[in-house]
This record gives structure tokens, sequence and C-alpha cells, in this order.
């Protein structure tokens, strides 16, 4: 598949995964797709952590509260660290964005789905804060998102987007 095509048919999965194991090469060749999106300023804020041993995965999921991608038989939290970049400017954001992007075009080239969940990890509840203590992350790190990753038991669904005419324009915003 081309990039762009892989970028036009991908979609986020929420659904149960196959058993499969992924294998380590794929694990490290999806990180490195995430390690070489670009970073402001190139301070390269962004960690990444993949698991695969099924005893940690079984902690991990187990504070995931409520469960979601529970059936992956791997997944990459991302890490993050606040560090200016420019003036007082900080890109952390932009730059783990990137990066998981990066690594969901990466995964469906090679046959696997994610979804990326970061809202769900990183409310009151502090599941990101209680995952990053299982993984030994140090307290200037945090775990702000992570992707289940496997093969998929079923088919992804295409959500409905806008028309492109409600959402690009050219030289100049214009509404209806």
């Amino acid at each position: 598949m081309s990039a762009i095509s892989i970028i036009n048919n991908r979609h986020s999965y929420r659904g149960k995964y196959k058993s499969t194991p992924v294998p380590r090469h794929d694990l490290i060749t999806i990180m490195k797709a995430g390690l070489n999106a670009p970073s402001g300023c190139n301070k390269q804020t962004t960690s990444l952590i993949a698991v695969d041993d099924p005893q940690i995965l079984n902690k991990l999921y187990e504070v995931i509260i409520p469960p979601v991608g529970e059936t992956a038989p791997a997944i990459i939290c991302i890490l993050t660290q606040r560090i200016n970049a420019y003036r007082d400017r900080c890109f952390a954001i932009q730059d783990y964005s990137a990066a998981i992007e990066n690594m969901l075009l990466a995964l469906v080239e090679l046959g696997y789905q994610s979804c990326w969940y970061e809202g769900h990890i990183t409310d009151e509840d502090k599941i990101g804060y209680k995952m990053a203590q299982i993984l030994n992350v140090p307290d200037d790190y945090e775990l702000v998102c992570f992707l289940p990753i496997g093969i998929a038991e079923s088919e992804t669904v295409a959500v409905n987007k806008l028309p492109f005419e409600e959402r690009a324009w050219f030289n100049g915003f214009k509404l209806k």
C-alpha cells in the first residue's frame, strides 16, 4: 500500500485482537517510525516503551479502567518530557502527536491495528501515572498515551467525515 493509501484508509480500531504475538522486529520498526517523527527544535521529547510480556501486560490492563485494548498482545506506551524548545514554548504535545501518527501508519503497513488512547488515561483517575509506576518510568517523564497493537479480530469501521469542501479551502477561509 502507498503512504497516501494508508493515510486515507487507516481507522481507529477499538475491537478485540487475535492472540497472535507481535514480533519484536515489528515493534522495533513501529517504534523507529515514531522516533523518526519531527520534533520541535529537535528536542526529542518523546520516548517509547513497548510491552509484550504477558505478565506486565496483565498488570497494565488491571489499572486501565474501564478496560480498552485489553486483548492486544502488545502495547506501546508514549512518554513525554515537558522541555522548552524555543523561548518559553514547549512542543511536547506536537512531538508525541507526530510520533503517534507515524506509528499508527507504520503498524497498519505491517498488518496490525490500533487506537490512540490518551484522554482515557490522563484524566483525574491518573491511569497513565499508574501505568508509569508499573513500568518504572522516572518522575520527569509523563506517560501520556498508549497504543494497543495486534491483528484485528474484525474489520475496522470508517467514520463519517465532513465533506472536503466544508473543511478545506484555497486562498482563504470560506463559509457556505
